[in-house]
């Protein structure tokens, strides 16, 4: 396979028709996805030429650790729905291939049998459990398991997307699911069912307080938002729209991405996720100002259509087609 768009076509021959329609969220009307991929091809590019490209380097150094690539798996959950090996098998190969992988809460398989198929140290994203001590007792699993940044999720208090799940694939490390607070006559599904249970700011602030890891905001499209997540002392912004799959008709992620970035201004490192389909993509993102970006449908067709070692073709595929732009456009180095 030596495209991304073979790995597509054998994940979709691989799957179930419900685990298909899962990832690629066929339920939605796909509005800010197509915005997603309209912004990308919109971007032209203007090569240098005749650049000494002898020393290049894609490396990125971000919390203490380098990794040979900005091309982070981005989290996604159950990933054994979509193959055995699951994220034990993405985490394996995010690590052969140098790069770093965001393990989902709702991961099929246990937070300490992912991080002991990496030889480095992963992160861990989590979604708020409805409460305090529910968020803290998964915080503190994560850290014990030995992950080495937090980047909490919080733009999906209420979810679109929707699978129902073989009896064997759940969400391991979470405890008994949230059930929606009971409603009295005359209110709300949304507002005082599940929005009760969403965090808030304040909740945010607590959370900073409880560890002392890197912690990263993610699902962040407004620049206020990113300025209100440095004042409480978060350590890095991830620029997300959940490809559409939260709240359809968002802000492209790259136009997001432009706005943030000029919020921050270079105080905290800037990740980017949402629409990222080539190594093309991920040299725009990068040169938008993102640090690095996060992949998600493409490496999860690797996994559908190879397992673990499909994962790692992925990876090296981008990460050759986004060599192949910097060396074109005459750049060594990742900081344009």
């Amino acid at each position: 396979m030596l495209s991304l768009n073979d790995f597509q076509q054998q994940a979709q021959a691989s799957l179930s028709p419900e685990a298909w329609a899962y990832l690629q969220d066929t339920a939605g009307r796909g509005f800010t996805a197509q915005a997603n991929r309209d912004a990308f091809d919109a971007i032209q590019l203007v090569p240098k030429l005749l650049a000494n490209l002898r020393k290049s380097s894609t490396a990125v150094s971000l919390f203490g650790q380098t990794f040979d690539h900005p091309l982070f798996l981005a989290p996604i959950a159950y990933q054994r729905l979509f193959h055995v090996d699951g994220e034990m098998g993405s985490a394996a190969a995010a690590d052969a291939q140098g790069g770093a992988m965001l393990v989902s809460s709702l991961a099929s398989q246990s937070l300490e049998s992912i991080a002991e198929a990496s030889e480095r140290p992963l992160w861990f994203q989590l979604y708020w459990q409805g409460n305090r001590e529910r968020t803290l007792r998964l915080l503190k699993r994560a850290e014990n398991a030995g992950y080495a940044v937090v980047v909490v999720t919080v733009d999906a208090p209420v979810k679109q997307a929707v699978c129902e799940l073989p009896p064997h694939i759940w969400a391991v490390n979470c405890e008994q699911p949230l059930q929606a607070n009971p409603l009295k006559a005359g209110q709300s599904v949304v507002f005082d069912g599940w929005m009760s249970q969403a965090p808030t700011w304040d909740d945010m602030q607590w959370l900073r307080e409880q560890t002392r890891l890197p912690l990263l905001m993610k699902g962040v499209l407004h620049p206020d938002d990113a300025e209100q997540a440095i004042d409480l002392g978060f350590d890095g912004i991830v620029v997300s729209n959940h490809g559409g799959r939260v709240l359809d008709s968002v802000v492209s992620s790259v136009d997001a991405l432009r706005a943030v970035v000029a919020q921050v201004n270079g105080r905290v490192p800037v990740l980017f996720d949402s629409g990222i389909r080539s190594g093309i993509d991920a040299y725009k993102a990068l040169s938008l100002g993102a640090t690095a970006v996060c992949i998600g449908r493409p490496y999860i067709y690797g996994l559908a259509a190879n397992g673990a070692m499909g994962v790692a073709q992925v990876l090296r595929l981008m990460r050759d087609e986004l060599e192949m732009t910097m060396a074109l456009m005459g750049y060594s180095k990742l900081r344009f």
